[in-house]
Order: C-alpha cells, then sequence, then structure tokens
C-alpha cells in the first residue's frame, strides 16, 4: 500500500457494519469483512467497546493492501485506524502508528485494546512491538546491579490502597502474597533504599486479562495492568523465577483483578525495554514475605 492510497482509504467508511460485509469504492477497493461478528470489548471502566475489521483490498488482482479497523466508543463516536500490509513503505508503517497513538490520547487505552485484538486474530508475535519495529535496546540506557522501580509506581498498602513508591516510609504496612496459596499478610516496611538518579534502563510490561462472555468467543471483558522495573529486578512468572528483562510475551504473573477483588493470572501481552530518563529508582526492605505488589502485579522483593 501506497501513502497515498493509505489516505484515501482513511477516508472509506461502512455505513451499517452489522449488514455491510462486502462494500466497493470508486471501484478500485474493496471492505469485506474479516470476522463475522465484531468485537464487543468492556474495560476495567466498564465501559464497552465496539471493534470492526474489514480487510482493505485492491480490486486489481484482488491484493490485500491492510486490515481497516472501526473503532466505536460507548457514547457512539467513531474512530477509524488502518494496519498497512507488509510490504507497505516505512513511511506508511509510520504514519500508522502516529494515526493510532492519536487516537489513544483521545480514547484511554485504544492501543491496549487493539494490541489484544490483533494478538487475537494474528497470535502475540505480530503486534508485539507498539513501537513500530524500532529496537527500544538502541536507546542508552544504564544497566547495572541496582534492582528497583521508578518513584511513581504504586505499591499496595495493608490497607488495600495504593501509594507511590518514592512516598514510601519506614513503618508503613504493606502487602504480600503467597503465590500459591494466594493468601496475603501484612509486612512491615524497614527501609526504602533509594538510588541515584541516573538514565536507568526499564523494562514496560503491559498485561492483561480477557474473559470471553460468550460462546461467539466476540465480547470480551479487559482487565490490563502496566509494571515498569530495571530488567535485573526478579518476578515469578508460572514458568518459574525470572527477571522482568528475561519475561517473555504470552507468559502468566499473578496479579490483582479489581473488577473481581481477586488474584489471578494475567498474560504479558506486551514488552518494551529503553531509558527511562533521568529519575531516583527505589526499592523496599520488608521485614517479612518474599514479595511485594506494584501496580497491581506481584513482584519479588529484591
Amino acid at each position: 500500500i501506497t501513502m497515498d492510497e493509505y489516505v484515501k482509504a482513511k477516508t472509506f467508511t461502512v455505513k451499517d457494519p452489522d449488514n455491510d460485509t462486502y462494500v466497493k469504492f470508486e471501484n478500485a477497493y474493496i471492505l469485506d469483512r474479516y470476522r463475522p461478528k465484531p468485537y464487543f470489548i468492556t474495560g476495567d471502566d466498564g465501559q464497552k467497546k465496539r471493534m470492526d475489521l474489514y480487510n482493505l483490498i485492491a480490486k486489481e488482482g484482488l491484493q490485500q493492501l491492510g486490515l481497516m479497523i472501526f473503532y466505536t466508543n460507548e457514547k457512539g463516536k467513531h474512530y477509524q485506524a488502518l494496519l498497512p500490509n507488509q510490504t507497505a513503505d516505512g513511511k506508511v508503517w509510520e504514519r500508522y502508528f502516529e494515526d493510532i497513538h492519536a487516537i489513544d490520547k483521545e480514547e484511554k487505552n485504544f492501543v491496549l485494546k487493539l494490541s489484544y485484538v490483533l494478538s487475537r486474530e494474528f497470535s502475540y508475535q505480530v503486534y508485539k512491538n507498539i513501537n513500530g519495529g524500532k529496537n527500544m535496546k538502541d536507546e542508552a540506557g544504564t544497566y547495572g546491579s541496582d534492582i528497583c522501580f521508578p518513584g511513581t509506581d504504586l505499591v499496595t498498602m495493608a490497607n488495600g490502597s495504593q501509594k507511590m513508591m518514592s512516598l514510601v516510609k519506614p513503618g508503613d504496612q504493606v502487602l504480600s502474597i503467597n503465590p500459591k496459596t494466594k493468601q496475603t499478610t501484612i509486612v512491615k516496611v524497614k527501609e526504602l533504599a533509594v538510588h541515584e538518579a541516573k538514565n536507568y534502563a526499564l523494562t514496560r510490561l503491559v498485561l492483561i486479562s480477557a474473559e470471553e462472555k460468550n460462546t461467539d468467543k466476540n465480547s470480551i471483558n479487559l482487565s490490563a495492568k502496566v509494571l515498569e522495573a530495571t530488567p535485573n529486578h526478579p518476578m515469578t512468572t508460572k514458568s518459574g523465577l525470572k527477571k522482568i528483562g528475561e519475561t517473555e510475551i504470552g507468559e502468566q504473573v499473578l496479579c490483582y483483578n479489581e473488577a473481581k477483588k481477586a488474584y489471578e493470572t494475567f498474560t504479558i501481552l506486551d514488552k518494551t525495554e529503553k531509558a527511562g530518563g533521568v529519575q531516583k529508582v527505589y526499592n523496599i526492605v520488608a521485614g517479612g514475605g518474599n514479595t511485594l505488589m506494584m501496580n497491581g502485579v506481584m513482584v519479588m522483593q529484591k
């Protein structure tokens, strides 16, 4: 798909997605419904979104140019994106990523929901890199022995509330969870270790829990977590004890699902690693337990 075709196709609309499965434009392009039914995705906020997928096809030669995404929020507002085919020019891909992130600024978690749907349709690997194929490790970051979290990460306190890591004090009480029994215990903070400000490398995980609500698997409750930590911080997955930087897309990690008020496994949907900018990083030294809950995700204590 060329840039001109990409821009032109973004003007194509489907008036009745419930019934229009095959729509022609300018006698040169076709939108052919990708799957029989739309996705309905309900997030942590309880709001239901709709996503319809159509193949964009050039009539001449029936070449597939991309995948058109029509997204409707709970207020009926429509958004549109076009995932180019794999042979598209790099400039087209750049434009695509600009477009979806522009939508994400207006429609919270659009990219997350799109990532989930595309991972369902094309496997985890196809859409794992939200950054457009960029190798985030190319950005210079400080790697070292410090095992820590950014100050903005949230630790779960004894009463279930969350507190920014940078504000935790000795004597505070936090939750620790047994990964096997899912039983929680209250432990006291002995020390908050603070490491000098550097441009630390950070691993960022996006984890999701998706519950399909019917046999058609097109209505989904979607919960999500985002966790950042230095790549060497330990955490437990179903595969065993690993550094966060060594975890892989598709692995499962114990998290707290606020909607269900229960601990359950979430799946790593996306993983990136990059320099996090010059900042201090922090770690809790606790008087008991082996784990902490950071941003609702279970991690090991240092």
